[in-house]
């Protein structure tokens, strides 16, 4: 895999840079350089070249008057991706996810966003700069909301170092530059699969205030079946029992989601604005689960028939203050509120092989997450070529808790009556301070300090109070070279400290209960005594630019985790528990290739084509894991993602897809456990007719391959084996928009 990996990376780049660079003509431009962080209008003049002596000069000039035009990709130290409001709704996307996969260097897995093929926390997600509340979902969030992403591979100290594979920022529309009123309406369907939605914008301005309304109502259902099996061995290798698992599950759900942004421009050019999010969903379903047997004993609960009830609304807002200052320097000073309330009602029968009833059980729980968050910033350029910001990130935030358990009595059964409530709070306090030094025309260097410490507090009525702190220094070096007189030309060099602190949930040693308990379905609980994981990086990457947006760049990473989080297992009590632990030091690598361009920049006579195309190789291994397949838990060890758009002469037709593979393979978890998953290739394609300048339609037929997926897990001793294997079903999604502006 490395090699052809290898080879595919320089043959390519090799034939771009070469053909490219063959058919760029003219002076080079000068160079842009960003004296500040994002939102600086300052940008500083370089002298253009003096032309040879007896050669006519012709100048040119370039003006750029708009944010809208600064290439973050292309110019700024910090390395960062920008994912614009266009791309995100190219191809119609119900969810952030779908966009987000098709990113270089990210895949998704079971909802789960990852960098660098790293899930369980390590890519850090904000909302508008800050971490998300608790309990937050980004299948909460609709893209038509989102005016921006950021992706940034290397950590910044102006925002949390929890990001050690690194960060997605999302940004939540806020741009009012002219009056606004849009309306989308969309369907999609598939398989079992109904979903229509509605979303509107809404903004104006007037004088020196303006505002923007974004929301988003949506409704749908889910019927899907889904098959497992269950098979174990014993010590000789001999098959045991054979178990078949059939599942049915139907569900529907409804939701919307409001996000108004005010607007108030103050006495000398200070500005005043609110941002506020709000989210409302309900779901119900049932999920019919059964065991057939082919050898072996029966299950306690051969047959489960389960019906819950959810509702989840979050609410944040903040208020932000941005107070001009002399000689250019800006303090700008935001506070928060957040607010997530979730009800739950779980009603669980079971049936024995016999159809007897073995198990009427009803759990009621509720959790309430209310806090608040401090932030601000000064920045001021010290002294020529430096841009200085310090500041400060505090919060708090509390998390209140129950569960209510009542089973009914039946014949010959012991009923479970319990009732437990917890909790928690978690203090956080960081200060930052980072300087971006223009050292030439052409080399800029990025220094940054942040300390960050965490204060979690928990207690409950079934444990003592549990108090956890945990602080951490990270020193941030980043560096961008633009190679003289090689036009577009550039590297980059990164050295990070980041880590990852254990959630809230995680801490608290409170069960939850599996219905089958074995070493494959245990039950879970949390470690008070987890330790924050830490991280060392190195990250270095080759770019080049090209115009029209063409771009190539190739980019690899270093990590080395201490204090790495794993799942252990352990058997307490006749039950089998699982628990993070502190486990030892992981090391991953990775490399990642990424092109885009159009067409015509190679060939003036080529279609109206956009062609992109990005994969990554990742590694990594567990030293307290013994090999082989001994890597970071779910890891994607290599992606790639390749795309075209076609644009009709006029614009009145765009058309595009977009083909993705992610592989699997098994991983190593723990001395007796290992995992699997299937690879994975999806295909989606899209259409849009610009009927009128304000009015359009999109066709997008999304997973078109439907593959299914294949999750295996296995134990292991020695005293034999036990695996379950997992099927579930895909489908093809039909989904049609209709986008109108007033």
């Amino acid at each position: 895999m490395l090699s052809l990996s290898h080879v595919c990376v320089v043959t390519v780049a090799t034939l771009l840079s070469t053909t490219l660079a063959g058919q760029s003509t003219g002076e080079p431009a000068p160079p842009v350089r960003n004296d500040a962080k994002e939102g600086s209008e300052a940008r500083k003049p370089v002298a253009p070249p003096v032309a040879p002596a007896g050669v006519q000069r012709v100048e040119k000039i370039e003006v750029k008057t708009s944010q809208d035009n600064y290439d973050a990709r292309r110019e700024d130290t910090a390395t960062k991706i920008v994912v614009t409001e266009e791309e995100i709704g190219k191809f119609g996307d119900t969810q952030l996810a779908d966009v987000l996969k098709r990113q270089p260097g990210i895949t998704v897995t079971g909802g789960d966003i990852r960098m660098r093929g790293l899930g369980g926390g390590y890519t850090q997600i904000l909302l508008n700069g800050e971490r998300a509340p608790q309990g937050f979902s980004l299948d909460t969030l609709s893209p038509s909301m989102v005016e921006r992403i950021e992706i940034l591979r290397a950590a910044t100290a102006e925002f949390s170092t929890q990001s050690i594979a690194g960060t997605i920022n999302i940004i939540l529309k806020k741009k009012v530059s002219v009056a606004q009123r849009e309306l989308k309406i969309g369907y999609s369907t598939g398989r079992g699969y109904l979903y229509p939605e509605g979303s509107f914008v809404v903004s104006d301005k007037a004088d020196k205030f303006s505002y923007s309304f974004n929301g988003n109502v949506y409704k749908g259902r889910n019927d899907y079946h889904s098959s497992a099996e269950e098979t174990g061995t014993d010590a000789t290798g001999n098959l045991a029992f054979d178990r078949p698992i059939t599942a049915v599950f139907k569900g529907d759900f409804l939701g919307a989601s409001l996000s108004p942004r005010l607007n108030w421009t103050l006495a000398g050019g200070d500005t005043l604005s609110s941002q506020t999010y709000f989210s409302q969903n309900r779901s119900h379903s049932d999920i019919e689960r059964r065991y057939s047997f082919v050898l072996g004993p029966d299950v306690l609960y051969p047959t489960s028939l389960v019906h819950e009830n959810r509702s989840f609304t979050v609410a944040r807002t903040d208020l932000n203050w941005v107070r001009k200052l002399a000689e250019g320097a800006k303090l700008d000073v935001k506070f928060g509120l957040n607010y997530a309330l979730r009800d739950t009602q779980f009603y669980q029968r079971a049936l024995t092989k016999a159809n007897v009833q073995n198990l009427d059980s009803e759990v009621l729980s509720a959790a309430k997450d209310g806090g608040f968050t401090f932030t601000g910033k000064y920045s001021t350029p010290i002294v020529e070529g430096h841009a200085l910001v310090a500041g400060w990130d505090t919060g708090l935030s509390k998390r209140t808790e129950y569960r209510d358990q009542r089973d009914k009595p039946l014949p010959g059964v012991s009923p479970v009556i319990s009732y437990e409530d917890f909790a928690a709070s978690v203090l956080k306090l960081a200060a930052f301070v980072q300087d971006e030094w223009n050292v030439t025309t052409d080399w800029s260097v990025y220094l940054g300090v942040r300390w960050e410490g965490l204060t979690t507090t928990s207690d409950g009525n079934t444990y003592d109070e549990i108090r956890n702190r945990s602080s951490v220094w990270s020193p941030l070096m980043q560096t961008l070279y633009k190679i003289p007189n090689r036009k577009g030309e550039q590297v980059r060099l990164a050295l990070t400290r980041t880590y990852k602190a254990p959630g809230t949930a995680s801490l608290i040693p409170r069960r939850f209960t599996s219905t089958n308990n074995s070493p494959t379905d245990p039950d879970n609980q949390g470690n008070p005594n987890l330790r924050p994981e830490l991280a060392t990086g190195i990250d270095a990457a080759v770019e080049k630019f090209w115009e029209q947006g063409a771009m190539m760049s190739f980019s690899a990473a270093v990590r080395r985790i201490t204090d790495y989080n794993r799942r252990g297992l352990v058997f307490v009590n006749g039950r089998w528990v699982s628990m993070p632990i502190n486990s030892g030091t992981a090391n991953t690598k990775s490399i990642e290739f990424d092109a885009k361009f159009p067409l015509q920049t190679l060939y003036k006579e080529a279609p109206p084509i956009d062609f992109r195309f990005n994969m990554n190789r990742n590694w990594s291994s567990v030293d307290s894991v013994p090999g082989p397949n001994n890597r970071l838990a779910q890891q994607t060890p290599f992606s790639a993602t390749i795309g075209l758009d076609y644009r009709m002469k006029g614009g009145e037709v765009t058309a595009g897809g977009s083909y993705s593979f992610k592989s699997g393979g098994t991983v190593r978890t723990s001395q007796t456990q290992s995992t699997y998953l299937t690879p994975r290739r999806e295909l989606d394609v899209y259409a849009l007719w610009k009927f009128t300048p304000k009015t359009q339609f999109r066709l997008t037929l999304a997973n078109v391959l439907r593959q299914d997926y294949l999750n295996e897990s296995t134990y292991f001793d020695q005293f034999g084996s036990l695996k379950l294997s997992s099927t579930f079903p895909s489908s093809m999604q039909v989904r049609v928009n209709l986008e109108m502006k007033f």
